[in-house]
């Protein structure tokens, strides 16, 4: 078929006549429009405003031919006809970057890069359908495809001028019709015409780039923010005498904009410890700044060895002042290894789970009040067992949380997944996690802090032993006491050295409670396979402080005499009035008898 002389039309247009005026004809332009293969006319209804005027020739675009369009435009372009899609041609910019090709070649051998780009089954579908289809940014790599078989010139050699680069086009194939005024005509002397497929490729590879940069970028701010989000967090968990504990933090989503998760494990001191959990609503840098100030502000309030409820009470007031509008919820529980029970306070947080040692896991009470920065609102504590043998799982709305459900669907699904969790505390983390379908994906963070009491057997039970003396009579309590110290010690086979000092440490601080406590007063001592501790409970609630005993003072220099010779010493109120004064030991290392 000779492509001397060839016209294309898109679909749904019409060829139309050369441009008429009804002042003046000009048949000079329609003359010109039959000179050679044209594009359909495009020319407006009305004459907008810059328009020749209305005597003059309105011009076409009749009269170009398609080399003088698409031969300057830079966009890669491309006619095939047919449906094994033969090459009509190619434009300056198409050569420039794949080479020249032979005009009648059948695309699948003389258009390679069309095929390794995946083209080809599109094309066919542009044919069938009457449609056009676009693929976007499709890479052509720098040693892009070339013909070996064009090797003859064609007309369509590259232009010097244009140099199309490698890298990413977006390319567009839409249906035409070729025809050609030397080819077969109809009856009615108009030309004959095929299908065919203009394939058009715009260089995007700029937009690429940018796009790709805009996403590295992205990706450094987040990983910035998980950074700063994480480096707020405990790098290391404390790990109790009487408790095994592990957390896991998850951020959510894949934007900068970082939550206010946070957990943390503070021990207290006389084998008590605080576990935390909370959240801080929203999202940003901004909620991790006032989550980093919380948990600082909770690890130095349990220092003072606070009820759970006083403790929440004063980070309400501090979150008032960090930012009026953010809003927190939290959980602040305490362990005593001594009572096996978990006390607890609740700040709009979502109930702790705790899983007895037969499976049944019960919810601790809903919270106690209100969320940290509500304020004017007045704090409680509550209890909930954690004997032996039992676990317990504190969590952030992230695990539970659907769009489309109810958030106490998630706690119920998160009571089942628990109830059948077994193995170290890290495992169950991880296993929680997925139960509750929590991916990289996730859209919100999560964070979950899971703790064992576990039961103790066999030579590690030995290493964990309780003794209790009720302190009853006047003065004479004293010697008991030390008698009752000396001979605890001597059955847990301490060094002589160790048991010397607990029996000094156990008359001074029985001593200090005679003189300035009330009744009842008790004398508990508790070893674990890393610590001796020595406590002393009464009714007064005045709590001693270390001072300096002057030489003429016969009293004040018992709790001076415990700091100096045990390893750490404090006091604290316990629950219905009174006190406890205790101070710790530590064990040689490798002391396990």
């Amino acid at each position: 078929m000779n492509f001397t002389r060839w016209s294309a039309r898109l679909p749904g247009t019409q060829r139309r006549a050369a441009a008429r005026t009804d002042r003046t004809a000009a048949p000079s332009s329609t003359t010109a429009a039959t000179t050679g293969g044209a594009v359909p006319a495009a020319r407006a209804e009305t004459t907008p405003a810059g328009a020749p005027a209305p005597d003059s020739p309105v011009p076409t675009l009749d009269g170009l031919s398609v080399h003088d369009i698409l031969g300057q435009v830079p966009a890669l372009v491309a006619l095939v006809h047919g449906p094994d899609h033969r090459i009509a041609y190619v434009n300056a910019a198409y050569a420039a970057l794949f080479g020249p090709r032979t005009t009648g070649a059948p695309a699948r051998e003389a258009l390679p890069e069309l095929a390794e780009l995946g083209l080809l089954p599109l094309m066919d579908q542009v044919l069938r359908s009457g449609k056009p289809r676009t693929v976007k940014s499709r890479r052509v790599s720098a040693d892009g495809t070339v013909n070996p078989a064009a090797d003859t010139p064609t007309g369509n050699e590259p232009d010097p001028g244009i140099r199309p680069r490698h890298g990413y086009y977006t390319f567009t194939c839409s249906p035409i019709e070729i025809g050609t005024r030397a080819a077969a005509h109809g009856r009615d002397g108009t030309e004959a015409t095929q299908p065919g497929v203009l394939v058009f490729a715009a260089d995007v590879t700029d937009q690429v780039e940018a796009a790709e940069r805009l996403r590295a970028s992205e990706r450094r701010q987040r990983e910035a923010a998980v950074t700063l989000q994480r480096s707020l967090l405990p790098q290391e968990l404390e790990q109790p005498d009487d408790l095994r504990v592990a957390a896991t933090y998850q951020p959510g989503g894949k934007d900068a904009a970082v939550g206010g998760d946070w957990y943390d494990v503070i021990t207290l001191g006389a084998g008590r410890t605080a576990l935390v959990i909370g959240d801080v609503m929203g999202r940003g840098v901004r909620a991790a700044a006032v989550m980093g100030q919380l948990r600082t502000a909770v690890r130095a309030y349990a220092r003072l060895d606070l009820p759970p409820h006083e403790v929440l009470q004063l980070l309400d007031g501090l979150a008032t002042e960090i930012d009026p509008t953010q809003i927190a919820t939290c959980v602040y529980a305490v362990h005593d290894p001594n009572e096996g029970r978990l006390v607890y306070a609740s700040a709009g947080h979502l109930p702790i789970l705790v899983r007895d040692p037969d499976g049944t896991v019960r919810r601790a009470a809903e919270p106690t009040g209100p969320p940290l920065g509500t304020g004017g609102w007045l704090h409680t504590s509550g209890t909930v067992p954690l004997g032996p043998g039992s676990s317990a799982v504190l969590y952030t709305d992230g695990l539970v949380e659907r769009r489309d459900e109810d958030i106490y669907d998630g706690v119920e699904a998160l009571e089942r997944a628990f109830s059948g969790a077994t193995g170290s505390p890290q495992v169950m983390c991880d296993r929680l996690i997925r139960a509750l379908g929590v991916t990289a994906d996730h859209d919100d963070d999560v964070a979950v802090l899971v703790l064992q009491h576990p039961a103790r057997t066999g030579h590690d039970a030995e290493l964990f032993h309780n003794a209790a003396l009720e302190l009853l009579g006047g003065v004479e309590a004293a010697p008991r006491a030390r008698a009752f110290a000396s001979g605890v010690l001597a059955s847990w086979r301490f060094p002589t050295e160790l048991r010397d000092l607990g029996v000094l440490a156990a008359s001074e601080l029985v001593a200090n409670s005679l003189q300035h406590g009330t009744p009842p007063m008790r004398l508990r001592m508790r070893r674990t396979d890393r610590r001796l501790i020595i406590e002393v409970t009464d009714g007064d609630d005045h709590l001693p402080r270390r001072r300096r005993a002057e030489p003429a003072d016969e009293a004040g220099r018992g709790i001076s005499i415990v700091a100096t010779i045990a390893s750490s010493w404090g006091s604290r109120r316990t629950p219905g009035g009174g006190k406890a004064v205790w101070c710790e030991f530590a064990l040689p290392a490798g002391h396990t008898s």
